[in-house]
Order: structure tokens, then sequence, then C-alpha cells
């Protein structure tokens, strides 16, 4: 905790000598309040039990004002209080919490800040550091450094070593906040080049990202490489990208690089009060040839596939039919269906596989329905359920159906 808010403190600091030039300040406060139902872990699934609750409730405050004349700065928190399986855990976290200024034809920003790679599977959320943005005429060009060891650890979900992933599982203790509130020490550079209408025909996005281990033991780096582009025609809009990972681990006792590989394919059609897409993605997994240098892709950040799966891209492929439609003016709903493939037998090994399995690759596919309901601006409900079926798979056909139910309701106040 005591990092939070030195780090907080910092950015005051910076701030402060435009504290006196600060106009046009706002703030307002959001509670956000959830409530789940259903078996969405897999150790519930393979237990007696039915189904389990959860409940989050989650205030946050922001700040917002400009400074001088090109600049601004905006403060936000959170004060959270979760309820899983019978235990309280109250977590106080930073968000975002930036201090931005305007120059000629780019921007400097400093604090903590989201971030995303061009795919959105690299590493996507919240990073403490600085980031410069330049338009460069032919294109905008960003550089940007980050640091991931003062985030919580939930918040910032990296999970690259069984040690990281034991971290992430481990409950919240106040009296050893440093080993079980925050994220894994690590220090994410990043080059990004856009084009956003390059020879009048497509948006082209490209990234070279690089992330460096600092544990003591048992480090883990890995460079990416990104490209993705989206092509619009007429009422289409189609997006395809491709990641080449380079990773270094010193558990390997070569000791050498290894490599990996993800993509996307997407098309989307659009309507006037609708939308239709068919996507796909893929991870590569670990071939069966031992002497071969290629290996699982692994993310930095896990993005979970799926709203009941919830799977890490790793080893994985992962198709996926979604329809939303705005039925009224208040009023939207949405489908989607997804299947979840095995690229190799063993790096994917959460439900449903089980020892017994079979060595079928297809995990079962996930069907879910959402209702997205905002009367006003500044109130938005959003109610979603459904399941994943593993029957309609070959890995483990006889696995219970995991199901989950849930409710979202945030209310701005001012």
């Amino acid at each position: 905790m005591k990092k939070n808010l030195k780090l907080l403190a910092g950015i005051f600091f910076l701030c402060a000598p435009l504290g006196a030039s600060l106009w046009g300040a706002d703030f307002g406060i959001i509670l956000d309040g959830s409530a789940a139902y259903g078996d969405s872990e897999s150790d519930i699934v393979f237990s007696d039990k039915e189904g389990t609750s959860e409940y989050s409730a989650a205030l946050i405050p922001w700040f917002s004002a400009l400074a001088g004349d090109t600049g601004g700065v905006y403060i936000s928190a959170s004060a959270r209080a979760d309820r899983k399986s019978d235990t309280l855990t109250l977590v106080p976290e930073l968000l975002r919490t930036e201090f931005s200024w305007g120059f000629g034809s780019g921007e400097f920003t400093l604090g903590r800040m989201q971030y995303a790679d061009p795919l959105g599977i690299i590493a996507a959320g919240l990073f403490d550091g600085i980031n410069v943005s330049i338009d460069a005429g032919g294109g905008s060009v960003s550089v940007g450094g980050w640091y991931t060891g003062y985030l919580y650890k939930e918040r910032a979900n990296i999970t690259m070593t069984q040690t990281e992933v034991e971290l992430y599982n481990t409950a919240l203790d106040y009296k050893d906040l440093n080993n079980t509130y925050f994220a894994p020490r690590r220090v994410v550079a990043a080059l990004r080049w856009e084009h956003q209408n390059l020879a009048e025909l497509m948006r082209l996005q490209f990234a070279l990202v690089g992330q460096f281990d600092l544990a003591e033991k048992d480090k883990l780096n890995s460079q990416y490489a990104a490209l993705k582009l989206s092509i619009p025609v007429d009422s289409l809009v189609i997006d395809m990208g491709g990641c080449l990972e380079a990773m270094e681990d010193e558990k390997d006792a070569d000791n050498d690089y290894k490599f990996a590989l993800a993509g996307e394919l997407g098309i989307a059609w659009m309507f006037p009060s609708s939308r239709f897409s068919l996507s796909g993605r893929y991870s590569s997994g670990v071939p069966e040839d031992k002497d071969s240098k290629m290996t699982a892709f692994l993310p930095l950040t896990t993005v979970d596939q799926g709203n009941i799966l919830k799977a890490k891209l790793s080893g994985i492929s992962v198709i996926s039919v979604d329809y939303l439609s705005r039925v009224h003016r208040t009023l939207s709903a949405g489908i989607a269906a997804s299947c979840f493939l095995r690229n190799d037998l063993g790096t994917y090994n959460a439900y449903p596989v089980t020892f017994d399995a079979d060595d079928g690759y297809v995990l079962g596919t996930e069907l879910f329905a959402r209702f997205l309901w905002s009367p006003v601006s500044d109130v938005q409900m959003n109610l979603g359920g459904g399941g994943f079926l593993p029957a309609m798979g070959n890995t483990n056909r006889n696995a219970p159906i995991l199901w989950h139910v849930e409710l979202n309701l945030v209310l701005a106040l001012y």
C-alpha cells in the first residue's frame, strides 16, 4: 500500500508547479456494483457444490482538470469490497492517474495510464510510466516505458510463470502486502506506429513490445512484433493481424530463445441498429518435436477468452460468432457463440481437461447472452449469462456444464 501512496505523491509533486494554473476542474464519484452466481472456476465444477455466489461493490472517485493551455491532470481511485466463498476482501486501488502535456504535434503522458497493443492480446490494461506520442505526418508514432510492480495483482493479471500464477491465486493479506497485493515486477517498453488511412484504403498498426522480468530467479523475458490491418468495405470491416514472439526462459536448460505465433482474423457487418461479426484467434502451442524452436504463445497480461471459460490465449484457438442489436433507444441485446480448440495436448490443462480426458482437440462451445440497459447517461445496467458446453467438443464430453449469470450496475454520482 505504501508503494501506491508513494506513486500518487510523486505524481502530485511533478504536477505541483502547474497547480496555480489549473482551471476547469471537474470531479465525481462512480458506484460500481456486481452480483454473480454459477460455476465460475474449475475447482467448483469438479466438486459437490452446485454453484457459488459472488458480490462486488466499488466506490470510484475521480478528478480532472486542465493545466495551462495544453496540459491536463486526471486522478482516480477505487475502494472495492469483494465477497466470494463467504470471504469478504477489501481492496483499495489507485486507478488511472496521469498528467498529460501537449507540445506542437505531440503529447507527453506521465503516471498510471491505459495501454493496449494493436491486437489487444499481448499487453492490455493499466501501467505506470511514461509515454510520448508524435504525429509524424505519414502516421503517428508513440514510445512508452512502464513498470508493473506497483499495480494490484488482479488488475495487472500477469501470469507468465507458475510462480506468478500462485501469487495471483494467493488471498490478499494485509499483514503481508508486499507478497500478496502487488503484481509481479516487470519492465515494459513499446514502440508503436499507426496510420489511420494508408493509401486511402486501410488502417495499419505496428508495434514492438518488450518485457523484462525483474524476479530474482527463473526470469522469463519476451519480445513481440505485432501488425494489424483494418480494411473497411462499405458496411464491412475486415480485421487481420499477427504477432511473432521471442522468449527467453532461465529455466530452459539450453537458455536459448524460442519463438511463438499468434494471430486473428475477423469480419464485421455494420447495420443501422445492429452488428454481426465472425472472428477467430490463434495462439501457437508446444510442438511434438522436442528440438523445435517453436513454443506456446505467452502474453504479458492474461486477456480472458470467453465470458464463461475465461481461457488464457496460450496454445488454444477461438472461433466466435457475435450479434449485437439496439432494440430500443435505451436497450441493447447481444448473443455470442465461441468454439474453443487446443492446438496441442499439453499447454492448456484447465477445465474441462482432466487426467482421464480424451486426446481430443475441441474443448467445447460457449453460449452467452447479454442485455445492456441505459435509461440515462449516468445509469447503466448489464445483465449477462450463459454456459460452456463440453459435450459440444471431444476432449471431455462428460464434464458438467460450466454456467454463469452476472448483473452489473454502474451509477455516476456527481
